[in-house]
């Protein structure tokens, strides 16, 4: 193997194609664990035994019969969220991957979940140690972003899966509420991926919902650029950041910028949030907050594609918190609507930590955002 760790993808096919032996690339990422845990602090369990015991049964199984279209994801590392995390990689081990450990999430105690709480302590962001990775997803992102594993489930309820992709630089998926299995009994929560690559996160897609990407996509796609939804107060600099991503995109041909006939102005939906994970509370203004927000992206999505704005509001924040910002703010609107969402990276504030573009497609349009995403990685330099 080289210096650089392997993408899922080119993991997956060097191991059907025999170049490579699963056993021999997890025991890689286990060694990259053992090395950069004890700072990082991304994971709570790490199944080193078990691990390298299933990477062996897909050794053998591939000796035998030879490459095996049912093993996609063939000898791919992989880490679940949470000890829990198991329960929901069914698909993810039937295609081939090796689960490796259970990544870190918020500790009990705390309102706030963007930050981890690993086996050794408090996890640290990869680019800045006294900064958060933010959360919940916080180990998923910061072991992706290190370079420990290719992939990491998540789960995405305010913006968990997002928030900790844009903070560490990797790519984050929050799947449409309803299209995948969720135990949340609001349906605010819903799965999703962390990937270094675009390319990647669609490889978990094709597994997870039978879905594959087209080999080409129709391109420019049309988008409506917002900096604050309406009602958000975002930070300069992250609102600078994604709108330069932005104009990369077009430039590079990928997306066409439109202006919509009614400007986006959603109402807030923190109090609609909080409210519907609020055993008892009453819920009907919740309900009339998301039929109105309901309605606005319906007007938006009939004159473009893909919505664009920053992932969150602010730089990753000290290990402190963030005071009384609210780090969800542009992306559990999108929780409480059921639209997809996914985060890429957009560049580096000042304080040398990554900042995110999100893209909102219509429900059930994943692979509209994977799509544009991979040419975005494909046409897009720096």
């Amino acid at each position: 193997m080289t210096a650089v760790p392997l993408s899922a993808g080119e993991i997956a096919a060097g191991v059907r194609a025999r170049e490579l032996r699963a056993a021999d690339v997890v025991a890689e990422a286990l060694g990259r664990i053992e090395r950069a845990d004890p700072e990082l602090c991304a994971f709570v369990e790490v199944w080193g035994e078990e691990a390298l015991l299933r990477a062996g049964e897909v050794d053998r199984r591939l000796d035998r019969r030879g490459p095996d279209p049912s093993l996609p994801l063939a000898g791919v590392p992989v880490a679940v969220k949470g000890r829990r995390g198991l329960r929901t990689a069914g698909p993810l081990l039937a295609a081939g991957c090796v689960a490796v450990g259970a990544t870190s999430v918020p500790g009990p105690g705390t309102p706030w979940q963007t930050w981890g709480l690993g086996a050794r302590g408090r996890t640290v962001n990869p680019w800045r140690a006294d900064r958060t990775p933010g959360g919940s997803s916080a180990g998923a992102a910061a072991a992706v972003a290190a370079g420990l594993v290719p992939l990491a489930t998540g789960s995405d309820g305010a913006g968990s899966v997002r928030i900790p992709a844009a903070w560490c630089g990797v790519a984050g998926l929050k799947t449409t509420s309803g299209r995948l299995p969720s135990g949340d009994r609001t349906g605010l929560a819903v799965p999703g991926v962390l990937a270094r690559s675009a390319s990647d996160a669609g490889l978990w897609w094709r597994v997870v919902a039978k879905e594959p990407l087209p080999a080409e996509t129709a391109l420019p796609v049309t988008a409506v650029w917002s900096p604050d939804l309406g009602f958000a107060e975002p930070d300069p600099e992250p609102v600078a950041l994604a709108r330069a991503a932005v104009e990369r995109l077009v430039a590079a041909g990928v997306v066409r910028l439109v202006r919509p006939r009614t400007p986006l102005r959603l109402t807030d939906p923190g109090p609609a949030w909080f409210a519907l994970r609020t055993p008892g509370a009453d819920l009907a203004g919740a309900e009339r907050v998301r039929a109105e927000n309901d309605r606005r992206l319906a007007a938006l999505f009939a004159d473009a594609e893909l919505l664009l704005t920053p992932t969150a509001p602010t730089a990753p924040h000290g290990h402190e918190g963030p005071g009384d910002r609210y780090s969800t703010s542009l992306t559990w609107a999108f929780n409480l609507s059921g639209h997809p969402a996914l985060s890429l990276p957009a560049g580096f504030g000042g304080d040398g930590c990554p900042a995110g573009l999100q893209l909102v497609a219509p429900r059930g349009r994943e692979v509209l955002l994977l799509a544009v995403a991979r040419e975005a990685e494909r046409r897009v330099k720096g």
